[in-house]
């Protein structure tokens, strides 16, 4: 059984963790599969949307602690190969042409909270947690520590990955780490229903503003306003744009 499922529906390409019985730990096997995935679903003109969930009782408990006792021994260079391997994940996210919804149930821990993290939208069953308890056990979220900082306060970054609370999906609410909860019986239903409503809007207008928005990120203001005009002057020539100001026109 491949430890990544994917197939595409309606538009929606459907990504899917799958090592329940490891709770879906990261392996060195899982991270090359999910990478390949997301080039697929890149490059698949049908996808408007990608969705990442997990099989079993938990979405993602991190790396695989016992893959990553076997590496203890290893070099500089190697751990550097296999810490390589799931940043690139992290960037493929980042720089997808879909929107990439993270669909959490149960635990999404560690590294499997920074790759729910590194999604555009989080949408979480009401039972879900989220942590970083890396500290525990001497580590550090290094990688995905650049998204978490991004997502919540200084402090409360800071705090999350120096005590390694896990939270409830109403605190990772609160705190803006997430978009969502939905109650656990009908949240399969509402992942269906907010996933079918962003694909069903322009995909030319949603690719970007998904890069425009990420683009700014270490811009000052002028240069994030110079890249909005030329986003602008771009998204007007797009045959979505044109065909959107149609039909308002025809409207009035």
């Amino acid at each position: 059984m491949p430890q990544v499922e994917h197939r595409v529906e309606a538009g929606i390409a459907r990504i899917i963790l799958n090592r329940p019985e490891k709770r879906n730990a990261l392996s060195p096997e899982l991270i090359a599969l999910l990478s390949a995935a997301l080039d697929d679903s890149a490059r698949n003109e049908q996808v408007r949307v990608v969705i990442l969930g997990g099989a079993g009782a938990d979405f993602c408990s991190g790396a695989d602690l016992a893959a990553f006792d076997r590496a203890a021994e290893s070099g500089v260079l190697d751990h550097l190969e296999t810490a390589r391997a799931l940043a690139d994940v992290l960037l493929k996210m980042r720089r997808h042409p879909r929107p990439i919804v993270a669909a959490v149930h149960g635990r999404a821990l560690a590294g499997g909270c920074g790759l729910a993290t590194a999604c555009d939208l989080i949408l979480a069953s009401e039972s879900a947690r989220f942590g970083y308890p890396e500290v525990n056990i001497g580590f550090v979220p290094a990688m995905v520590m650049a998204i978490l900082r991004r997502n919540v306060s200084e402090k409360r970054a800071f705090e999350l990955i120096t005590t390694g609370e896990t939270i409830s999906a109403a605190d990772a609410l609160r705190d803006g780490l997430i978009n969502r909860v939905y109650a656990d019986a009908e949240f399969e239903a509402r992942v269906e229903e907010y996933s079918a409503s962003l694909a069903a809007k322009s995909a030319s207008a949603i690719s970007l503003s998904k890069r425009l928005l990420y683009h700014m990120d270490s811009m000052a203001f002028d240069a994030a306003i110079e890249a909005g005009i030329h986003g602008n002057a771009l998204a007007r020539m797009t045959e979505d744009a044109r065909a959107g100001v149609a039909k308002f026109a025809r409207k009035k």
